[in-house]
């Protein structure tokens, strides 16, 4: 099992990353949350890992915080959630607002993620009420402008086109990502566009 890793950042094109380990490139996939607070390509990155092992692969995740990844390992122990929406589940909200919803039987706040419907959410909710007293709740961390340039040596043409694929590949509709995107900042990085848009849903 490779539970965390340290090196240097190689490539970021959510919802990837490669982090060079001594010559060694490996390519996670990471949550929103954890992409924005990662620092420019070339800057060296120290990551929680969770390894996953199917018969036609082998997939690595990595997570900024060992409370995400900790709240990750608890998801995919749910019936029905995999590791994908399980990490559509941590890029629309951190541990604090995921904790509340559960706590609050809040299945509305759930369903605005792509993937959740009534029943999932009623089932997360139900699953993961117990799992949560033993937990130290970690403070509301706004990572929605924690990347508001774009990163050293990851300049990119068009970073709007790049957070538009990125939703896609969590689940959104085409339509549904432009709109969330719509109205946000055009000199923010990618990540940042990511995060704000899908602040922006949670919100509406």
């Amino acid at each position: 099992m490779i539970g965390r890793l340290r090196g240097t950042l190689l490539d970021k094109q959510p919802p990837w990353l490669v982090v060079d380990v001594a010559g060694v490139g490996y390519e996670l996939e990471a949550s929103m949350t954890t992409l924005v607070a990662l620092p420019g390509v070339g800057e060296s990155v120290s990551l929680y890992t969770h390894l996953t092992v199917r018969e036609d692969a082998h997939l690595l995740f990595g997570f900024a915080r060992e409370q995400e990844r900790a709240l990750f390992r608890a998801l995919i122990r749910v019936n029905g959630i995999g590791p994908k929406l399980a990490l559509v589940i941590l890029s629309g909200m951190d541990e604090t607002a995921f904790i509340r919803c559960v706590m609050e039987d809040d299945a509305k706040s759930l369903t605005r993620l792509p993937g959740v419907g009534k029943k999932t959410a009623e089932r997360l909710i139900i699953e993961m009420r117990d799992r949560f007293p033993h937990w130290e709740h970690p403070g509301a961390t706004d990572l929605a402008g924690a990347a508001t340039a774009p990163s050293a040596g990851q300049e990119r043409q068009d970073p709007l086109a790049d957070a538009e694929a990125a939703l896609v590949s969590l689940g959104y509709k085409p339509t549904e990502a432009a709109k969330m995107l719509s109205g946000l900042d055009e000199n923010l990085s990618t990540e940042a566009m990511i995060k704000a848009a899908l602040t922006k849903r949670m919100a509406g």
